[in-house]
């Protein structure tokens, strides 16, 4: 199923596309311009909320782990997204809304 959420993605968005969509993400992050960061953030959420739809993703209240696979899904897809700040903070939120026994990486 993950295989298949990847390779529409990858049919839907070629690789200059998704190359380029993780570039402009990485150059709106650096000037600091919040409408521009917004504004590139749009695609990158959308294409996770449809990931996310996909494996019927879900997080349990009180877990010690949690299913990462969306994320994995996305670094997979998009070149270099776990170097983007959006991807950080998606690592971020999760870690603030889930209550993590031991070591978070």
């Amino acid at each position: 199923m993950h295989q298949e959420i990847i390779d529409t993605l990858k049919e839907r968005y070629t690789r200059d596309i998704r190359k380029q969509l993780i570039k402009t993400i990485l150059k709106d992050e650096k000037s600091k311009d919040k409408k521009a960061k917004e504004s590139s953030y749009i695609l990158i959420k959308q294409i996770f909320s449809y990931v996310i739809g996909e494996v019927s993703w879900s997080m349990s209240e009180n877990t010690n782990s949690w299913d990462d696979t969306p994320l994995k899904i996305m670094q997979e897809v998009f070149p270099k997204i776990e170097t983007t700040q959006w991807f950080k903070e998606q690592h971020i939120s999760v870690k603030n809304s889930v209550n993590l026994t031991g070591d978070f990486k």
